[in-house]
């Protein structure tokens, strides 16, 4: 088992910044690939980027290429999402996900363990 805990939410202004974080306890050894998904109110949960454990890869879904960063510290087990000129359609619950059988995957149901997400709300 992987549990994952989210951090860095909160209220922010348009053209923001902010760092999510998620923090992995448990068995990370078996983790192959992690990810980060967002749900805003009334609409499915989308991806968003995804990183491998191992290496360099990571994938981003075209709307947020250039604003956001993904990246990871194994010494830490920590997975972060670094977020600039946030606008209000970025207003959203923030998931962190892993799975032990893609490096990069984009799909919801290729994740196997979830944390319980950190809230971003972005103002106009």
């Amino acid at each position: 088992q992987v549990q994952l805990v989210e951090s860095g939410g909160g209220l922010v202004q348009a053209g923001g910044s902010l760092r999510l974080s998620c923090a992995a306890s448990g068995r990370t050894s078996s983790i192959l690939g992690m990810g980060w998904f967002r749900q805003a109110p009334g609409k499915e949960r989308e991806f968003v980027a995804a990183i491998s454990w191992v290496g360099s890869k990571t994938y981003y879904t075209d709307s947020v290429k250039g604003r956001f960063t993904v990246s990871r510290d194994n010494a830490k087990n920590a997975l972060y999402l670094q977020i600039h000129s946030l606008n209000p359609e970025d207003t959203a619950m923030y998931y962190c996900a892993a799975n032990s059988n893609y490096e990069l995957a984009l799909k919801g149901r290729s994740y196997h363990y979830w944390g319980q997400g950190t809230q971003v709300t972005v103002s106009s």
